[in-house]
């Protein structure tokens, strides 16, 4: 595997998070990696946490990278990419402590919901210019 920092789909998170006012999410805190030559099969995207050992170890607080794998990330429409960006984003549980939010709440449809609200308001500051 090669690993590069995305700072195209660290932008995109960046405006995600400040327009739906994901305040937990700390920006300085998250950083979005495009990993090349996955042998992973249907995998997407992954989102990794440092853990509450760690965390101690280092004398940090929380900190989360989001991966996207290129292969297949990269060859999806824009609106499909920003939907996984939200889907990996709502992986970052409030406390924002080096867990997850798991599967049973990150849904299609939670992050469809998440998704369209985030249109909605996108849209909305975009009149305002």
């Amino acid at each position: 595997m090669k690993y590069e920092f995305a700072q195209d789909i660290q932008e995109r998170l960046n405006h995600i998070v400040l327009t739906l006012g994901y305040h937990h999410v700390k920006l300085n805190d998250v950083v979005c990696i495009r990993a090349h030559g996955t042998k992973s099969r249907g995998t997407i995207a992954r989102c990794h946490a440092l853990n509450k050992v760690m965390q101690k170890a280092l004398g940090r607080k929380g900190f989360y990278v989001l991966e996207f794998l290129s292969e297949r990330f990269d060859k999806m429409s824009q609106e499909d990419q920003m939907k996984i960006i939200v889907h990996e984003m709502m992986h970052i549980p409030k406390t924002f402590g080096g867990g997850f939010v798991h599967h049973n709440k990150v849904t299609d449809r939670s992050v469809d919901q998440l998704f369209q609200e985030y249109k909605s308001k996108k849209e909305f500051q975009d009149n305002l210019t």
